[in-house]
Formats: structure tokens, C-alpha cells, sequence
């Protein structure tokens, strides 16, 4: 390779536009900048592929997951003349002629003959880098940070302006800005760094070989495409976080210093590759609260939007003769010239509705798939200049764009749920909910323990307190008691030796003459006498006095214990407290664990999610993937390539086993099937796990929970899990044969919740993709051709999409036909190809009835008119 013909690109101006940049930027005042439609207009041939961004939006925040029909957008960009033209074609007339208000573009074939064109946009000479931006990109732009893949692309010949309509820095003057720095202020405008990222790739296409910009060490990056999904991914380029403007002009400057250009006859300073830049942006939904519990708000999780922004400057197109290439400059102009003619095949085939797409002829194709004909909203801008030496070069490049305009694409909006920052957030509500029941736990006990020992402490006062006044009482009046009785006694034999000694004097002074005068003698001792049981009973009343004391004092030491009683029942209700508080506390343990147990579920839920989202993208319906599940939770917590921690499920797979796994369908606890046919169901999402779980017989431990559970949830996860086994053709065979059929229509009859029949309608659909046995589908043997001929006419529209896809699958084999029209399966198959919401099914309808003998037959019959 010649050191004089080829040499790194160091970001300077093209020469051939520089002359260009002041008059445009004075043009630019006296023009003013177009709005982005928001119209889609489908079949109008001038309607903006970005016009569908509304309907994209309502389809959206209805809950669906369609694709939104957007056409690529193709407008024309007219370079001004540079020097040499103005010399040598200063005799003849331009080649073009641009009619900007109404969007033609005349090509002279002759001095007499003119060839007309119609374009979504027209842009002349003098329009400003910033209506080129607004009217080509910023449609696009606005899509990405909506979450929505959008593709921004140049086409020309070699020196028309492509790079400078892209990629002009503006250094010098910001008026002339390319499409990408001003794509890069609009997002960072649009975008909060707090809680939304953006990262970005740059990269080249250089004779077949992807090569880093950034790195051009890493100059053989791996192409890889999804299997299911088919979107295209570079895992080995390098990607940048960018935090402002400065970075990203840096990180341009840097990638233009490494690309390869040239010295040509047709441009000094020649891209000789193609030119990616890979802007990835993440945008975090905010969600407005419904009133609903805190509990609820917590486990909903935060809603993420990503958009891919793709701007393709590709490296311009050129004759051999005109350019004058040679050596490895000649090399590079025939990688150059082929890549761009694969590009050109892939589109003629899109634009002719071409069975076959021949993206894999080349690198560029590949990396362009979800541009043309994929899901990103693409705008083209094709470059062209006015000298009339270049008319074939101009003329092909009119025609590239005019195809392009026929191709389109299904916009689809890029949203998930962010399970991961969701599950942080619950670890620290989980945490902090520890942490404040342990508090006021211990907090609990300090304050019954306080109670309990005041309570021990008071009682223990009033029993001595009243033990001591009782002891003192007690033996006060005991003392009094037994004072009184000796008085009484020495009283009483006082009083019984005086009267003996009277009595003894007055018999021996009297003699015999006692009785006479006894009366007289005798009175002052019965008085005494009297006296003395006075005294007695006197006493007698102290002592019942002292009883009745007594007696008080007893009623005083009852009351006592009444209240030692009560002090005892008190500390018995404070250790019911006690208790009760335990038991809250165990509650509390419990639902920790119930969160526990939701943050697993959740996790199983996310893996679940992404799994059903790949297989959305597929042609091929799978029961595991039933709907959108966009207005439910479970989780698809997408794995960063890097990131070596592996799904919950598989780390469940790996640490328990299958086995162990399928022997939990069997137990006694509802609450473990139902966990245990969760787990086999994203088990059998993965086609890696099918084989194994067939195998170890879990497929027929799923028709047992199907044929002996009454459980709704066992039924809806079940059906799910068969469902997702049945996109594997030997499987669908098992399935049959072991009376699945019987017992998935059994399932959907009793079903009451509509997920259950969804899941259903998925599983059968997925079995009608099996073959035939004796020129008949198993499916139509075993009477499910009846079921869903009976619920075709469903309100539901995810398990009416499966049923339809049902009927045409089974409608494509010509051995089903008849058995077709004698259920009544062709009338549903006609109003399928008129009424259907999807143009997918509806055109997979009408293809299938065209192309049968036997429904030709029938319909003509009939006399039915299907075209």
C-alpha cells in the first residue's frame, strides 16, 4: 500500500464543502427550520418514516406489543459546486433540478427530456446544517429518547457531503455541526445523568472487517445475531459513558483521527470505510402513583426505556476509471463497491416483498438488518451532486433512494422493567424494617420488665406493711384480752374470800340466828355479786369487742390478699401482653419471610420475562411468551454480558437438581406445587432445560398436575410450562401422544381466569406447527380442530391472536383441508384474512387460502370473493 495514497483521517473539513459552510449559514437566516410530522401517512409515497411516533405512543401506553408500520424516510441533499466544476462545467447546464416546495427533484436525461422524482424532503445547496438536522434526524432522535431503535444513514458518491452532513464537528464555526453532535446536545438536553445513561460505540467497516475507532488495537470485533430475536450486537466494541458534550466531541475527534481515507481524483481527502457510531441511551420511566397501599407502590418496579441511535456514514460510492483508483486503494473501492451493492440487493428484495433477504452477504447488511426492514425508525439522506460529467453516479444514487422509500419497517418501543433497582429497593425497606422491629422489640421487653418489677416491688411492700399492722393488732389486743381476765379473776376470788370471811363471822357472832337477819347481811354481797357481773359482762363485751377488732383486721388482711389477687392478675395480663407481642413478633418474622419469598418470586418472575420477551421476536409463537407482559410483573432482569453472577433459576437448576425440582410437583402443600411448576415453567423456557426435563419425566409429571389438580394457578403455570415444551417438534409428539390434547381443551373449559386460557391458546398453537401422520395433523385426530374453531370469535385478543395463528398453521397443510371445511374452520379462516388487527396474520390467512386447492374449491362453491 502507498504511503503517499492512503493516510489516517485526522477531522479536518472537507475542502470540496468548505466553501459551502458560509453560504449556507447565511442562507440559514432567511429559511426557517422544519417541524418533525407526527402523521403516520402509510401509503403516501412523500409520508415520513418517523411519522409514526404517535401511534407508536398510544399503542404503547394502551399495553400493547405490536410493531408500528414506519416507512424509511429518504430525503435528497444537493452539494454546491466546488472550483474545479464551476471551471469545467461552466458550458453546460446542471444535471438536476430541485423543486423544494413540492419535494421533486428533476434528473435531465437530455437537453429536451427530464426525468421526475418525488422525495420525502428536497434540500438545495444553500439549506442549513441545522433544517438538514431538524428535518432528517430529529424525528429519529426524539424516537430514541422515547425508547425506540432509530438508524440515521448517508448515501452518495465519493465527495457529495456525506461526512460533512454527519459528522462535521463544527469546531470553528457552530453553524456547521453535522447530524451527529447536534443528535448528541438534543439528548443530552432531554435526558436527567442522575438517573438515566448514555453510552456510545464508534466504529468502522474496513474491507470486511469491523474495527474499533476507539481502539484500534481491537480491530476484528465478532458480529452476533440473536437466534430469536435476530437483533444484531457488537459485544466486543468498546462503550463509553457520556457525561457531556466536550467527551463526546473528544470521543469524535478521536475515532475521525483513526478512520482510513484517501486521495482520489473525485476527493482529496476519500472515506474508504464506513463510518458506525452506536449511541445507547437508558431512560428511567417515572410512574404515577394510584393511590395504592405503601406496600404495593414498593413492589411495583421502575420502568426503563432503551433506545439505540445508529448514524451510518458510509463511504462513498465510485467509478474506477473516475476515481482513478489503484493498488490497495483499488482494493478498498472494490470492498467499498460491494458492500454497497449487497446493501442495494437487501433493499430491492424488501422493497419487492421478496420471500428471500440476502442480508448475510455482507458485513454492512448484517449490521443494518434492524435498519431496513427491522424495528428502528430510519431516515436516509442521499447526497448528490450537480455536475453533469457525474450523471450515472447521481441517476444510481436516485434510484437507491427511491427504492428505499418502499421499504418498511415495524417500530417496536423498547421497554422493560428495572427489577434490579427494585429488588435494592426492597432489600433496604426489607433491612430497615429489621431493624425498626427489633427496636421497638427491645424496647417492648425494657418496658414490661420495668412494669413487672415495679408491680413485684409494690406488692411486696403492701404484704409487709399489712403482715406488720396485723402481728401489732393481733398482739395488742391479746394483751388486752389477757389483762382483762386476770383482773376479772383476782376480782372474783377477792370478792369470794371476803364474803366466805363475813359469812364465817357473822355465823360465829350470830350463832343460829342467821337466817333471820340474813337478808340484811347478805344484800351488801349480792350487791357485790351484782357488781361482779357487771364486771363480767363488761369484760364479756370487750371481748367481743376485741373479736369484732379482730374480725376487722381479718376482713383488712382479705382485703389484702384481695389486692395481692388483683396485683397477681395484673402481672398475668402483662405476660398475656408479653406473649402477645411474641406472637406479633413472630408475625413480623413471618411476612419478613413473605417478602423474602415475593423478592424470589419477583426474580423467577424478571428471568421468566426476558425469556418470553425474546421469543416475542420470533416467527415462531411460543406458549411461554403468550403477551406482552408489559402491564404485569415478573421480572426480565436482562443479564449484562459481563456480569458473571448467574439467573436465580439456574442457580436453583444447578445447587438442587432437576430431579428434586420435579419431585416437589408431587407434594402434599399447594403452596410448593405451585412454587415447584413456577420454577419447571422458566426451566422449560430455556431450549437448553427441554430435553433434560422430558427426559426426567417432567413433562409427564405437568399432564398429572393438569388432569388431577383443580388449582387455577397449578392449571395457568402448567398449561405455560407445556406450552413452552411444545415449540420442540419431538416434544409436541409426547405431548399428543400422551393425551395432551385432550386434557390442555379439558383445562381451558373449566378455566375461570382469562391467563389460563391464554396459556392454553398459546400451548396450542404451538402444537399445530407438528407434522402430519396419514396425510392428517395428530392435532385434528385428537378434536382440537373443534375447540378452536369454538373460541376463534374470543373477546381476548392475546388468546385470539394464538387461536388464529392456530387455524393457519393447521390451514397449511393440504392434508388438513377438508377436515378444515367440514368443521367450518374456512369461514373463520376468511374473516381471519379480512378482520384480524395484525397485517401479519391476515396476510398469512389470505396466503393460505389462495394457495389451497381444496379452500379454492370450497370458496368458489360458496361463492366467496377473497381478494
Amino acid at each position: 500500500m502507498s504511503t503517499s495514497s492512503v493516510n489516517q483521517r485526522n477531522g479536518t473539513h472537507r475542502s470540496s464543502l468548505r466553501a459551502h459552510s458560509s453560504a449556507s449559514t447565511s442562507a440559514a437566516a432567511h429559511k426557517p427550520s422544519l417541524k418533525s410530522k407526527t402523521v403516520l401517512r402509510k401509503s403516501s409515497p412523500a409520508a415520513l418514516g418517523s411519522g409514526s411516533s404517535a401511534a407508536a405512543g398510544s399503542k404503547s401506553g394502551n399495553g400493547g406489543d405490536a410493531g408500528v408500520p414506519g416507512r424509511v424516510r429518504v430525503a435528497v441533499r444537493l452539494r454546491p459546486k466546488n472550483g474545479e466544476e464551476m471551471i469545467a462545467d461552466a458550458d453546460f447546464a446542471d444535471c438536476v433540478e430541485l423543486q423544494p416546495e413540492v419535494k421533486r427533484l428533476k434528473l435531465r436525461k437530455n437537453n429536451w427530456d427530464t426525468d421526475t422524482f418525488e422525495f420525502d424532503e428536497v434540500l438545495t445547496e444553500y439549506a442549513s446544517q441545522k433544517r438538514v438536522y431538524e428535518v432528517v434526524a430529529k424525528p429519529v432522535v426524539e424516537g430514541v429518547l422515547d425508547g425506540y431503535n432509530g438508524t440515521i444513514m448517508a448515501y452518495g458518491q465519493t465527495g457529495t457531503g456525506k461526512t460533512y452532513t454527519l459528522g462535521q464537528l463544527g469546531e470553528e464555526d457552530v453553524a456547521d455541526r453535522g447530524i451527529m453532535v447536534r443528535a448528541m446536545e438534543d439528548i443530552l438536553a432531554q435526558v436527567s445523568l442522575e438517573t438515566d445513561s448514555i453510552s456510545v460505540s464508534y466504529l468502522q467497516l474496513y474491507m470486511e472487517t469491523v474495527q474499533d475507532l476507539l481502539d484500534p488495537a481491537n480491530d476484528n470485533i465478532a458480529i452476533v445475531e440473536d437466534p430469536k430475536s435476530g437483533d444484531v450486537s457488537l459485544p466486543g466494541a468498546t462503550l463509553v459513558e457520556i457525561r457531556d458534550q466536550h467527551s463526546f466531541l473528544e470521543l469524535l475527534q478521536l475515532g475521525e483521527a483513526h478512520r482510513f481515507a484517501a486521495n482520489t481524483k473525485l476527493n482529496t481527502e476519500s472515506s474508504r470505510s464506513h463510518a458506525i457510531l452506536m449511541v445507547h441511551v437508558r431512560r428511567s420511566l417515572k410512574t404515577e402513583s394510584n393511590g395504592n397501599s405503601h406496600m404495593t407502590k414498593s413492589l411495583k418496579p421502575p420502568v426503563v426505556r432503551k433506545g439505540k441511535l445508529v448514524v451510518v456514514d458510509l463511504a462513498g460510492s465510485e467509478r474506477i476509471s473516475k476515481s482513478g483508483s489503484e493498488g490497495h486503494t483499488l482494493e478498498e473501492a472494490k470492498s467499498i463497491n460491494l458492500s454497497l451493492s449487497a446493501l442495494g440487493k437487501c433493499i430491492n428484495a424488501l422493497a419487492e416483498n421478496s420471500s428471500h433477504v440476502p442480508f448475510r452477504d455482507s458485513k454492512l447488511t448484517r449490521l443494518l438488518r434492524d435498519s431496513f426492514g427491522g424495528t428502528a425508525r430510519t431516515s436516509l439522506v442521499i447526497t448528490i451532486g450537480p455536475s453533469p460529467r457525474h450523471r450515472g453516479e447521481t441517476t444510481s444514487t436516485i434510484m437507491f433512494g427511491q427504492r428505499a422509500m418502499k421499504v418498511e419497517n415495524m417500530v417496536k418501543l423498547k421497554e422493560e422493567f428495572d427489577y434490579k433497582s427494585l429488588s435494592k429497593r426492597l432489600e433496604v425497606q426489607l433491612d430497615s424494617l429489621i431493624e425498626e422491629n427489633e427496636r421497638q422489640q427491645k424496647a417492648f421487653v425494657d418496658e414490661i420488665e420495668r412494669i413487672t418489677v415495679e408491680a413485684h416491688n409494690q406488692i411486696s411492700e403492701a404484704e409487709k406493711r399489712y403482715a406488720n399492722a396485723l402481728e401489732e393488732e393481733k398482739l395488742r389486743y391479746q394483751n388486752d384480752y389477757v389483762e382483762s381476765i386476770k383482773k376479772l379473776e383476782e376480782n372474783w376470788s377477792k370478792n369470794q374470800k371476803k364474803l366466805a370471811a363475813e359469812r364465817l363471822a357473822l355465823g360465829e357472832k350470830n350463832g343460829l340466828d342467821i337466817t333471820s337477819n340474813g337478808n340484811r347481811s347478805i344484800a351488801p354481797a349480792l350487791e357485790e355479786v351484782s357488781e361482779l357481773k357487771r364486771m363480767v359482762q363488761k369484760e364479756a363485751q370487750l371481748k367481743m369487742a376485741a373479736e369484732e377488732e379482730v374480725n376487722r383486721l381479718k376482713l383488712q388482711l382479705t382485703e389484702s390478699k384481695k389486692v395481692e389477687v388483683s396485683g397477681n392478675s395484673e402481672i398475668m395480663r402483662l405476660h398475656k401482653m408479653l406473649e402477645t407481642e411474641t406472637q406479633q413478633k413472630e408475625k413480623l418474622e413471618e411476612e419478613i419471610a413473605t417478602l423474602h419469598t415475593q423478592l424470589l418470586q419477583l426474580s423467577l418472575t424478571a428471568d421468566e420475562t426476558r425469556q418470553n420477551l425474546e421469543r416475542h421476536g420470533s416467527q415462531k409463537t411460543s406458549g411461554g411468551a403468550l403477551d406482552s407482559f408489559m402491564s404485569q410483573l415478573k421480572l426480565p432482569q436482562l443479564q449484562d454480558p459481563g456480569n458473571a453472577e448467574k439467573p436465580p433459576v439456574a442457580k436453583l437448576f444447578e445447587q438442587v437438581g432437576l430431579q428434586k425440582i420435579l419431585s416437589l410437583l408431587e407434594a402434599e402443600d399447594a403452596d410448593v406445587r405451585i412454587h415447584a411448576v413456577k420454577v419447571v415453567a422458566n426451566l422449560a423456557a430455556e431450549e437448553a432445560n427441554q430435553q433434560q426435563i422430558v427426559e426426567a419425566g417432567g413433562l409427564t409429571s405437568l399432564l398429572m398436575l393438569l388432569r388431577n389438580t383443580e388449582d387455577e394457578t397449578i392449571h395457568r403455570v402448567a398449561a405455560g410450562a407445556i406450552a413452552n415444551l411444545a415449540m420442540n417438534e419431538t416434544n409436541q409428539e409426547l405431548i399428543m401422544d400422551q393425551g395432551g390434547i385432550d386434557l390442555l381443551s379439558s383445562t381451558a373449559a373449566n378455566a375461570q381466569d382469562p391467563q389460563t386460557l391464554r396459556m392454553v391458546a398459546g400451548a396450542i398453537a404451538n402444537l399445530c406447527g407438528n407434522g402430519t401422520k396419514r396425510g392428517k395433523s395428530l392435532l385434528i385426530e385428537d378434536g382440537a380442530l373443534s375447540w378452536i374453531v369454538q373460541n376463534a370469535k374470543t373477546e381476548t385478543t392475546a388468546i385470539k391472536r394464538h387461536i388464529e395463528l392456530a387455524l393457519c398453521h393447521l390451514a397449511q397443510h393440504e392434508g388438513n383441508a377438508k377436515e378444515m371445511v367440514k368443521e367450518g374452520a374456512i369461514w373463520e379462516l376468511v374473516r381471519i384474512s379480512r378482520e384480524c388487527s395484525r397485517e401479519d396474520i391476515r396476510s398469512l390467512a389470505h396466503r393460505t387460502l389462495t394457495s389451497s386447492p381444496t379452500f379454492l374449491t370450497e370458496l368458489r362453491r360458496l361463492r366467496v370473493d377473497i381478494r
